[in-house]
């Protein structure tokens, strides 16, 4: 049986991705490559397709698309 995750894992993820964003140190949110940021694209992701979907972009994302130097927009 497959459970699927409300809205209310949305909100929770959202809050836990802005609490990274206003306490993270400065010199790691600003290493990002990328527009949006890592955290602005995984809160974009989790609104547009839900909690599950959203992460599992966001994961692939970090570990395939923020590899190299060149700045890049990667929209979700």
């Amino acid at each position: 049986c497959m459970t699927y995750i409300t809205s209310d894992n949305e909100n929770i993820l959202i809050k836990l991705i802005e609490l990274y964003q206003h306490y993270a140190p400065e010199n790691v949110r600003r290493n990002c490559l990328l527009k949006p940021t890592c955290s602005e694209y995984a809160i974009l992701a989790i609104k547009q397709y839900g909690a599950l979907i959203g992460m599992i972009k966001t994961i692939h994302r970090l570990f395939h698309t923020c590899r190299g130097y060149t700045y890049h927009i990667d929209e979700p």
